[in-house]
């Protein structure tokens, strides 16, 4: 009976101990601090824009983020990726906020209709939004045309501004009229929800808030958002690499610096690195333009380029056909690309910089490779025609005695008089003529 109540007692010791050393579960879902993922857009809207959003958002939603805020400053972009950033906000499984900031950003075109997608909406001070009139590819439309564009934009506005509850006329305004808001203006039309000065005040007057999502549920804002940790989700190497080449300005630069170096490859072949690089460089300028809008008139006007090139090179045109050939290339790279901007057009400084630079560049090469494939050759017995030489024995005109000795360049050859030629005695200068196997034929040095 001691025994059992003495092993009870040692056994209850021990589970108490473990009690003990174990921590009593915490509530950590109410103690910890909320998690807010952070995700910066300052740059125009295109693909690359896009993808970089959705990946935040699943990122977000697989680290159970309490909200997603997005740092926004852009002047427009391509209303395909708008229409694509929208509808992955819409369908977001974390609450989204969109703050355009710092002071003196704004979400201007594309980036109004961001900003109202969004489950709250905010600006920094000394902000702006709107001016969201579409343009078509850069494009004057005639009157029905635009009719069309505005209704569709508008429709599309409306089609989530009411379920947001904001002023949807305010908003149609920004695109039928080109409507620009500061953010006291936005805040007063119910454009937006909040003003701050940066994240940490946002996230401090939006604790608690309730908010409707786009599915119409209901949801709460943690009470504590103000002192949530603040996740940065930076564009990837891949995503940055990709966005400077949705720039047009830096494509034509590529393509003219990897055109330049491939023609080089072809003028001194064996080099292998020009050719090479050229070729990456062309290669990395024709994915750029492809996430860009391209106007296919200005390819034409650049192949029209290449072949007048090609023509001038072959035929002599005193200048003209080259004139040309720089006009063209001029003009179609300035058109090349038809974005709705000019941040997504090629700047026409830039496209009269690479393709005056280009056809100076190109055609000098060619000239010093046509006077080189023209020059004398330097090296073989060919080198030596036309060089004088001195008569070492007499030279016969015709007959076996005709063969005889010559010096030319501290050489002994053997020589034979050229056709009609009188004879020439010892000593005497002669020019060679031309080179048959190992004998010269020359002619007496008039």
């Amino acid at each position: 009976m001691i025994r059992s109540t003495i092993r009870f007692a040692t056994l209850l010791s021990i589970c108490l101990a473990l009690i003990a050393m174990h921590p009593a579960p915490r509530a950590h879902a109410a103690d910890a601090a909320p998690v807010v993922v952070k995700l910066t857009i300052h740059d125009t809207i295109q693909p690359i824009t896009a993808e970089y959003l959705k990946r935040g958002l699943d990122e977000a939603a697989a680290r159970h983020a309490d909200a997603v805020l997005i740092s926004m400053g852009t002047p427009g972009g391509l209303l395909e990726s708008t229409r694509e950033m929208v509808a992955t906000i819409e369908a977001s499984q974390v609450p989204v906020i969109i703050f355009i900031e710092p002071s003196g950003n704004r979400a201007g075109s594309a980036g109004f209709f961001l900003l109202e997608s969004a489950d709250i909406a905010a600006m920094a001070p000394g902000t702006n939004a709107g001016a969201a009139h579409p343009i078509l590819e850069g494009t004057t439309m005639d009157p029905v045309l635009k009719m069309k564009v505005e209704n569709d934009a508008a429709a599309f506005m409306r089609s989530y501004v009411t379920v947001r509850g904001r002023n949807a006329a305010a908003a149609e305004d920004a695109i039928r009229n080109s409507k620009s808001y500061s953010e006291a203006e936005a805040l007063n039309q119910h454009l937006i929800d909040a003003i701050a000065p940066d994240d940490s005040h946002l996230l401090a007057a939006l604790a608690g808030k309730q908010i409707k999502r786009f599915n119409g549920a209901s949801a709460t804002l943690s009470p504590q958002l103000g002192r949530a940790a603040i996740v940065a989700l930076p564009p990837s190497m891949r995503e940055r690499l990709l966005t400077r080449l949705t720039s047009p300005d830096l494509d034509v630069l590529l393509l003219m610096c990897g055109g330049l170096l491939i023609y080089l490859e072809f003028n001194v072949p064996g080099t292998i690195v020009p050719g090479a690089l050229g070729t990456l460089l062309v290669l990395l300028a024709i994915f750029g333009f492809n996430l860009l809008p391209i106007q296919h008139t200005a390819v034409l006007l650049l192949f029209a380029a290449l072949v007048l090139m090609v023509l001038e090179a072959k035929f002599a045109s005193h200048g003209i056909l080259a004139l040309a050939a720089v006009l063209c290339l001029v003009f179609g790279l300035a058109t090349l690309v038809d974005g709705p901007g000019p941040e997504m057009r090629v700047h026409f400084g830039v496209a009269a910089a690479a393709g005056i630079g280009f056809g100076i560049i190109s055609f000098v090469l060619a000239w010093i490779a046509l006077r080189a494939r023209r020059a004398k050759r330097l090296i073989g017995p060919q080198a030596m025609v036309g060089h004088t030489a001195i008569a070492m024995t007499s030279l016969a005109a015709a007959g076996q005695d005709a063969i005889g000795q010559v010096e030319v360049r501290g050489e002994i050859w053997r020589a034979t008089l050229a056709a009609g030629e009188a004879p020439v005695a010892k000593g005497a200068q002669v020019t060679v003529r031309g080179v048959d196997d190992l004998t010269l034929t020359v002619s007496a040095k008039s």
